[in-house]
């Protein structure tokens, strides 16, 4: 037990030992802990000193900055308000010498106004005295002239209106001759320069219902046994094959223009072919009806075409299309509304007009005949109601029907067709049997003008409408060429019939050349 004591005791003082040797280890832990926390505060201490020390440095450096740019600042706005400031004494100064120039402009107007109403009294003064003599003249004029003075001023009334009416009609008579004559020229002018604008073949293309024959064995196979073959052409064409003496010709009559030419082609191909029979002429009609229905198209759409015109029917490009197998006075019909559209389109266009209205109404002028071998009735009118059907405008329909003067005109469009169809009709070699009376009527102008003395050359111009004579200068004085040109119009009056007039143009001229060598 005493042992257990002493090791107990002896246990007790180790761990004594031991907790004091940890208390003096954690004390100097702490000592070590403290010193190192204190070294710590004093730098940190030091740090903020610095960083008070830099930031008062760079606060009065900023604050010097600032002043210094408020000084600058205050300088300029110092300068800025002395600158303002002599500006406004210099405009109170201005201002000053406008108000004594005012003042001074004031005193002048009032002494003006004084003086305009001293004036105004004066001329009151003058009027009521010049009145006053107004009346006394007034009394003594009616004491002579024994009228009133109501009766005076009708009386001078009447005299000025009869005056201003008679002076009016001359002037209205002086600007309507004057007129008429620049019209006249005008429209001279502006139908010369369309048709010499215009070119064209001189004999338009036509169909022929003529077909020349290899022989005249030829004509025997035609006719066929008992007539068979030329009945089953006839049949088949609805024309008739004349056959007559001429020899190795066969004519085709028929009075629908595209029958005529299915005719003739289906001949000329079972010539060709020479296989002639009842089954082989109507093959050939056939496939010649369904050539000649293409070759309308073609020529349908090509006239559209070349003129570019928008929103045309099927029917009038077909009808177009038909009329180039139709002929008047050997004049090809379609080539014809080609020029009729032409020549109304430049003359619209000159006369400031719409020259594609009037280019359309001249191209579908003649659709009608189109149509005359199977329904009755004038082409004009025929062919106005086509038009309209086809859903044409109503001035263009107008101008179709009134192209013959079977309507009354109801635009201008309706006279330009007039005038253009008028021009391709009578233009020189249009139409076949008009060349020889055209060119024999230049042939006589032409002989009236040399019938006279002293002519040297005569020249019939501008299709017969003028004669240009030129005269010898050393045989005929002025007043002779005058009286010339007077005997030259009135023997054309005498000997010839002619639509319009005809200008005789009669020339003198000297001339006088000389060589400086």
């Amino acid at each position: 037990m005493i042992e257990i004591s002493y090791l107990l005791g002896g246990g007790g003082i180790l761990a004594g030992i031991i907790i004091l040797l940890k208390a003096k280890q954690e004390k100097n832990a702490v000592k070590r802990m403290l010193s190192t926390a204190q070294d710590q505060l004093k730098s940190i201490k030091r740090e903020i000193e610095n960083e008070r020390r830099e930031a008062q440095l760079k606060i009065k450096d900023e604050i010097y900055k600032k002043r210094s740019e408020f000084e600058v600042e205050m300088k300029q706005e110092r300068l800025e308000v002395d600158r303002l400031q002599a500006k406004l004494t210099a405009k109170f100064e201005a201002l000053e010498k406008r108000e004594q120039h005012f003042d001074e402009l004031r005193k002048e107007l009032q002494q003006k106004e004084r003086a305009i109403l001293r004036s105004e009294d004066e001329i009151r003064a003058e009027q009521d005295r010049i009145k006053h003599l107004y009346n006394e003249l007034i009394v003594k004029l009616e004491r002579v002239s024994s009228m009133t003075k109501d009766e005076a001023r009708q009386v001078l009334f009447d005299t000025l209106e009869n005056e201003v009416k008679l002076t009016s009609q001359k002037w209205v008579q002086k600007v309507e001759e004057e007129t008429k004559r620049v019209a006249k020229d005008r429209s001279v002018n502006i139908l010369v320069t369309a048709m010499q604008r215009y070119t064209a073949e001189q004999v338009s293309p036509h169909s022929s219902g003529v077909v020349h024959l290899p022989n005249d064995d030829m004509k025997g196979r035609i006719i066929g046994k008992e007539g068979r073959n030329i009945k089953a052409l006839e049949m088949a064409t609805g024309m008739e094959f004349v056959i007559g003496d001429t020899p190795e010709v066969i004519t085709i009559s028929g009075f629908n223009p595209i029958r005529r030419e299915v005719a003739r082609r289906a001949l000329e191909k079972l010539i060709a072919d020479g296989r002639i029979n009842p089954t082989r002429i109507e093959e050939t009609v056939l496939q010649c009806e369904k050539e000649i229905d293409e070759i309308i198209e073609e020529y349908g759409h090509q006239a559209v075409l070349e003129y570019n015109l928008q929103g045309v029917k099927a029917e009038i490009t077909t009808l177009l299309g038909k009329l180039h197998f139709r002929t008047s006075f050997s004049q090809n019909v379609l080539l014809h509304c080609k020029e009729v559209g032409v020549f109304a389109r430049m003359i619209a266009e000159e006369l400031g007009l719409d020259g594609a209205m009037a280019l359309r109404a001249g191209l579908f002028h003649d659709l009608g005949k189109a149509i005359t071998a199977e329904v009755e009735g004038p082409h004009a009118q025929l062919g106005a109601e086509i038009a309209k059907r086809c859903g044409e405008d109503q001035l263009i329909v107008n101008a179709i029907a009134a192209h013959h003067e079977e309507v009354p005109f109801m635009s201008i469009y309706d006279p330009l067709v007039v005038i253009a169809d008028t021009i391709s009709a009578s233009r020189p070699g249009a139409r076949r049997e008009t060349l020889t009376a055209y060119i024999k009527r230049l042939a006589r102008l032409e002989e009236i003008a040399q019938s006279f003395e002293g002519i040297k050359k005569a020249y019939a111009l501008q299709a017969g409408r003028e004669v240009r004579i030129i005269v010898e200068e050393d045989r005929l004085t002025d007043e002779q060429s005058r009286a010339l040109a007077r005997d030259v119009a009135k023997k054309i009056e005498e000997e010839m019939s002619f639509p319009g007039q005809i200008k005789v143009n009669v020339i003198r001229e000297s001339r006088a050349i000389e060589y400086a060598r």
